[in-house]
């Protein structure tokens, strides 16, 4: 049927052409008609133009969508190959990322010259300028060429305020930089909440050790006139003062402890000498005055040049070891005056040195080879068992201290005759009190000794041991 029809306008299409052509004088035999922009010579060759018109519209449809595939189609309609008669690899995934145009026009450039897509600010080496004000525009506004920007930190509040400093606080501990807090300390706006700096601090410290008041002193000392004021440790002391019935139930020796740091505030200038005179005659709570006195008579003892080694004391770690030995020596010293074990253990406590300990060790013996007498043996003997059972020295403190004495035996002789004879004594009795293992007591060196024979071995000797 559609053939027919195609015949039939062909025929009246030829009919017109004829017409035209008798009216100027032009007769034409060859009649070519065009179907879908395709000339036809015959009817036969419909089937032909009706394929390839389809195979045309399929290229446009398909070009624009996956142009990167490679598959094209030849004028028949078929796919194009190759010169080696192979259809060309395709790759449409390495298109999906490409900037360039898919349309199949241009000269296969970047979109914008590299500049387009999510998240690019331009294309790449592009300098950005201040932008000028326009006068002329709309919005200019000539206040704003004034302007002043600053970055805003919001004040803290009253609830995050100990939550954010205590952390701080016990980083501190750790550390002891006091430039590190404050620059922590300088990006936060406290606001009228920065005397409660010093407060929280002290009263963190009065729950640590020694060492950890002496840094927590450190600290206010080196905050004053960089994040807080003279004013605000006043106010901060005061508080302190006032809440002393609640931190004793914490702390039995809070009052004590507060009046030192009082005391050591005094004398770091961080604190007026008139603050203690503005509480007298004026204080009910008998915990407060017990500090205020406190900090009356260490500042009349003049305790501020011995501050370090007397009032709080320093941190195992940040003392020289000569001081430590020192310390050590003179605590054996009163050790054997008094003969209390527990108060030896508790001043090995507050050195905070246990892995220094094995130094006490060496000490220890080293005392009981000079001793002359059996007192010194015997006593160092309990403390060494004492500190043993309470765990204060460990295995590997205990084990290296006999090791030195073991390794300066030689030297130790030379002052004392008898030094071997007395050690060998005093590591059997340490096995035999079970503090010290076989192996550590088999180590222990024995000193060779020559003994004369008989005269008739013609004045020969030989060594022999203990």
């Amino acid at each position: 049927m559609f053939i027919r029809q195609l015949v039939q306008y062909a025929d009246d299409l030829s009919d017109s052409f004829l017409s035209g052509e008798e009216e100027n004088g032009i007769i034409t035999k060859n009649i070519k008609n065009e179907i879908n922009g395709n000339w036809i010579s015959a009817p036969n060759s419909i089937h032909e133009a009706r394929l390839k018109a389809k195979a045309k519209r399929r290229l446009r449809k398909t070009s624009s969508r996956d142009s990167g595939r490679g598959d094209s189609f030849s004028d028949n309609g078929d796919p194009s190959r190759g010169t080696n008669g192979t259809v060309p690899p395709t790759s449409p995934k390495s298109k999906l990322l490409d900037r360039k145009s898919r349309a199949g026009k241009g000269r296969g450039l970047p979109k914008k010259g590299g500049a387009g897509g999510k998240g690019v600010w331009g294309p790449p080496g592009e300098v950005y300028d201040l932008e000028e004000v326009d006068v002329k525009d709309p919005n200019y506004d000539e206040a704003q060429e004034n302007c002043v920007y600053e970055t805003v930190v919001p004040p803290l509040e009253e609830g995050d305020f100990e939550k954010t400093l205590t952390p701080i606080v016990q980083e501190y501990f750790e550390h002891g930089d006091t430039n590190e807090v404050a620059e922590l300390l300088g990006e936060l706006n406290l606001g009228s909440m920065s005397s409660g700096v010093p407060m929280l601090a002290v009263s963190l410290a009065l729950e640590a050790k020694a060492s950890h008041r002496e840094l927590t002193s450190r600290l206010l000392a080196d905050l004053c006139g960089r994040v807080l004021s003279r004013r605000d440790v006043e106010s901060s002391f005061d508080k302190l003062l006032r809440e002393l019935p609640d931190l004793v139930l914490d702390t039995p020796g809070a009052a004590q402890l507060i009046g030192q740091f009082i005391a050591r505030a005094v004398k770091d200038k961080i604190l007026s000498k008139s603050y203690l005179d503005g509480y007298k005659g004026r204080v009910d709570c008998v915990h407060a005055r017990a500090a205020l006195d406190r900090a009356a008579v260490l500042l009349k003892m003049g305790m501020g040049g011995l501050r370090i080694d007397s009032l709080w004391g320093t941190g195992g770690g940040q003392r020289p070891v000569t001081q430590l030995v020192r310390e050590m020596t003179l605590l054996l010293k009163e050790y054997l005056l008094s003969g209390d074990n527990k108060e030896a253990e508790r001043c090995l406590r507050e050195l905070e040195v246990p892995h220094f300990h094995h130094e006490f060790v060496y000490e220890a013996i080293v005392m009981v080879l000079e001793s002359k007498g059996e007192k010194t043996f015997k006593m160092v003997l309990q403390l060494l068992k004492f500190l043993w059972v309470s765990s204060i020295i460990t295995v590997d403190q205990m084990r290296r201290g006999y090791e030195r004495v073991y390794m300066d035996i030689a030297e130790i002789n030379i002052d004392v005759p008898r030094a071997y004879f007395i050690l060998e004594q005093f590591v059997d009795k340490s096995f035999s009190a079970g503090f010290i293992c076989e192996k550590l007591r088999d180590l222990c060196p024995s000193r060779g000794r020559k003994r004369f024979v008989s005269e008739g071995d013609g004045g020969r000797f030989k060594l022999e041991s203990y």
